[in-house]
């Protein structure tokens, strides 16, 4: 099986960036410990990074023949990018929207999800865990056939 993880705008800045929001934990650590958990769960796992909107698309596409599930962090993005949602609807696999911060105990503009309506589910608040969830989220789809 393989996951493909995808890190959207500002996530490079993990560590340094709002850490009251977002936590002290690198995007270096971070993605160390999704391998980890990845390799104790036998499967694969593909991640990236990406401020550009048009890459990300890019990456949700080449899942497509090249991973069984996505978990996908769009980051700002999550609220406005049709592009980044319409690419999550084509590739019909299993997507698993995260996030670090509980997004719905912030500001008002980040209560709305775009992605949302097309992804299985959605998983925030629980800084970098919350792509470990979604990791097992993603891999539980798979192995049930649900997309």
């Amino acid at each position: 099986m393989r996951i493909r993880v995808i890190h959207g705008p500002n996530l490079n800045l993990l560590g340094m960036r709002e850490p009251d929001q977002y936590g002290s934990e690198t995007l270096e650590a971070l993605n160390a410990r999704i391998e980890e958990l990845a390799r104790s769960l036998g499967v694969e796992v593909e991640i990236f990074q990406s401020n550009s909107e048009g890459e990300i698309v890019d990456l949700i596409q080449q899942c497509i023949g090249r991973a069984d599930a996505l978990v996908i962090n769009p980051g700002a993005y999550t609220h406005y990018s049709i592009a980044i949602r319409d690419a999550v609807a084509a590739i019909r696999l299993p997507v698993v929207e995260v996030h670090l911060s509980n997004v719905y105990a912030r500001e008002e503009f980040r209560h709305h999800s775009v992605i949302a309506p097309v992804a299985r589910g959605q998983i925030a608040g629980f800084g970098g865990d919350s792509y470990l969830l979604g990791v097992r989220a993603a891999i539980r789809l798979v192995e049930e056939g649900r997309a």
